[in-house]
This record gives structure tokens, sequence and C-alpha cells, in this order.
């Protein structure tokens, strides 16, 4: 049973129920902050010891956040490898050994653990815990541990695929703790977390056949499944420095195959994105709609004048946005791809409108992303909040139907394109 944060339990007991008896026997709770539960006095009003406080909650929610990050990031790394064993040794060994391949593969240093792993099955099976047919595999029971004792004894097989060994011992040594914290639900600090997430992104990209350092991280899997509940909104910031030191604009726009953006001077984009950049995304393929607030328009004044600028400093900005963009589309094979235009209308919000095929090792797991940031009366664009929104992976499974944020902020951006004017 859950509890919003505002409404924690205050009654007798967390179900509601009758309190308990006053010979009820002492218990101590593993809970975050420690309790007991002890039997109340016969018609006490006070509630038990056992009911958690808010912060007690608070803390447990925390526990439950770190370990969840550090899950999905182990989950991801043990499913890397396993596939990757299967790929490599079981043409070896099964040819030969059949359904016991792994264990020939283990040889008498792993006999042991591989009969444990196999008996472990055989309960699965029995009592009906393989809700999969593809979780029914030896190497399905295997531990990380185990994986890697493997993967080192049969080095030969993946040494024309990886590249070094040692930094990959040294990674995979790093998710020991951790591994250790989240298989007991102990508490997991803020520092081994981010610890846990570099040596697992570290493995991932060692695993890929590719240099630790190439590539940006893998995408947030926790946050595209928020991004499912939450009408795409897969994560929020404060500020748009906060936003692009977790989502870089190279991030954004990696692979994509059209990008729109509509702003008053779209300022991430010019000046966060040089124009070589520019010329080798739209020479990849990507067609870019750029929509820019008029300059000359009476909304730019009314938007210097909120932000205590003096006239025409606004729009010389803008302009100057507007020229690094027209010189980036006159060095294009195909200045059509890359259309400029200006609109006259109230500004409201600045949006990036990403589609594009997933790359691999990218952050984008898929090929719609969106930021969104809306804009405040005396508050700069760098200074307003931002949304990240991730399209889900399959759209007819949207709550209800309703269409997530990023198609409507998509459907906005048409309206405003068909009135406005193109820039020559």
């Amino acid at each position: 049973m859950g509890f919003p944060a505002d409404e924690w339990p205050d009654g007798p007991l967390l179900g509601g129920g009758p309190g308990p008896r006053a010979e009820a026997p002492t218990v101590l709770l593993g809970s975050p902050g420690g309790g007991r539960l002890l039997p109340g006095p016969p018609g006490s009003a006070e509630p038990p010891a056992a009911a958690w406080s808010g912060d007690q909650w608070q803390r447990a929610y925390q526990r439950v956040r770190l370990t969840g990050r550090a899950y999905v990031w182990l989950n991801l790394v043990e499913q890397r490898l396993r596939s990757l064993l299967d790929e490599l040794l079981r043409p070896v060994y099964a040819p030969a050994h059949g359904a016991d391949w792994v264990t020939a593969a283990a040889g008498p240093v792993g006999e042991e653990w591989v009969r444990r792993a196999a008996a472990v099955r055989e309960v699965s099976r029995r009592k009906g815990f393989l809700l999969d047919p593809d979780d029914d595999d030896p190497l399905v029971f295997l531990t990380l541990p185990q994986l890697r004792e493997l993967m080192v004894q049969h080095w030969p097989c993946f040494e024309p695929y990886l590249d070094d060994r040692r930094e990959i011992e040294l990674a995979l040594d790093e998710l020991e703790v951790a591994r250790h914290v989240v298989s007991r639900n102990r508490s997991l600090s803020a520092t081994v977390l981010a610890q846990t997430e570099r040596a697992a992104a570290r493995v991932l990209g060692l695993l890929d056949g590719r240099p630790a350092a190439a590539g940006g991280l893998p995408a947030d899997v926790i946050e595209e499944l928020v991004a499912g509940r939450y009408a795409d909104v897969a994560a929020v910031h404060a500020d748009r420095v906060r936003l692009q030191r977790d989502l870089p604009v190279e991030d954004l726009l990696e692979g994509a195959r059209r990008l729109d953006a509509i702003g008053i001077g779209l300022g991430m984009l010019c000046q966060n994105f040089t124009g070589k950049r520019l010329v080798k995304l739209a020479a990849d393929g990507c067609r870019a709609r750029l929509l820019f607030l008029n300059p000359a328009s009476s909304a730019v004044r009314r938007r210097e004048r909120e932000l205590g600028l003096g006239r025409g400093e606004l729009a010389r900005s803008i302009e100057m946005n507007i020229m690094h963009v027209r010189r980036v589309r006159a060095r294009l094979r195909d200045p059509g791809g890359f259309e400029i235009r200006v609109f006259d209308e109230t500004p409201r919000f600045t949006a990036y409108l990403v589609e594009g095929a997933r790359v691999p090792g990218s952050r984008r797991r898929t090929g719609d992303l969106g930021v969104v940031q809306p804009y405040l009366r005396r508050a700069r664009g760098i200074e307003s909040p931002a949304l990240v929104l991730r399209a889900a992976p399959d759209p007819e499974a949207a709550k209800d139907g309703e269409p997530g944020l990023l198609e409507v902020y998509r459907e906005e951006f048409e309206g405003v394109w068909a009135d406005s004017r193109p820039v020559s």
C-alpha cells in the first residue's frame, strides 16, 4: 500500500484495522530510523510505535529512489553480459554438450555454482516462477560475478570483440558494492549510486566494443517509464543550466531526422551549437524548421520592457542568431532542408522538438524527444523551468488514448508555422 507524500498514515494501523492485542509480542522492525512494535495499554488511544512518521516515510522513499536507479543499471549490465556470453560461448559448447553447455563452459572450477543455479532453476520451474519461456535458461540463474567468471575463463573468445579486459574487470569490481546493497535491500548512498552509474556506463560501452568514453550515456530507463505515466514528461529542471548539464544540446540532436524549433531567439541552439555542427547535422539528413520571433515586432519591445532591457537589445540578439543560421543555410547543398521563418505573435514558450531513430550508445532510446520552456515575465530563457518530453515507445498505449505533451506542442508549432513568414 502506498501513501501520498502529504497524507501519511496516522491511524492505529496502516490498514485501519483493530489495534494490537495487549498480549501481542514485541517485534523489532528493520525500518529507516528504527522502531519497535510495543503493545499499547488497554483502551489507549495512542497509536502504536510501529506507525512510521512522515520523516521515516520520506527516508524510505529516498532509499527506494537510490536503490531503484542502481538496480536498473545493474540489470542492464547483467542482461548485456548474459547476451554476450550466450552469443559467443553457446556455439562453442552447445554442439557437444547440448543443454549442459553452461556446466561444460564453467569447467571444474565453476561446476559447483552452476549446479546450485540449476537447482534454483528446477525449483522455479516446479513453483511456476518462470513467467517467460526465455528465462528457462541456465545463464539466467547465474549471478553477475559468475557471468564475469565465465567471460574471464574464456577471454580468447571475447578478445576479438572487446578492447580491454582489465578495464572491464575494474568497472565490474566497482559495481560489486552496489550489487550487494541492492540484492539485500540495504541503504545505498548517493556517492555509491553515482559511482555505480559511471561504472555501469563504462561496462556497457566496453561490451559494445567501443572505448569507455565514447558515445553518450545510455538513456535513463526510469525516466522513460515515468514519461509514459506523466504525459511524456520525463524530467523537469529548474532552469536551462541544469537542463544542459543533464541533457547537452549535442545529445538532444544526436541522430535527429527532423528538428522543429520555436522561440524568441533560440539561444540554446544558436549559442550552444556551432555552425559546423549544424552543417554536419543537415548533411547527415536532418531537416530543420526554425521559428524566431520577428525582431521588428511589437512583441519584442514588450519583452524588452518585461526583462528591463534597453530598447533594441533583444532585437539585436535575435538578428544575430538569425544571421548565424542563415550562414549555416548558405553552406548547405540543399538549403530547402533548412527553413527559417519569423512570427509576430506573443511568444508563449520555446520548444525544440526532435524526431529521429535511436542512435546505438546514445542517451536517446526513442526517436522523439523534446525540450520545452515557458516564458516567465521577469526571467530570461536561461532562467526559466525546462521540461524534457520523451514520447512513449508505444503511442497506442498512452493513458486514456489522450496525446502526450509532445504531440500538443507539435500541433502548436504547426499552427504558428502556418502563420509565419520566411526569411530570405
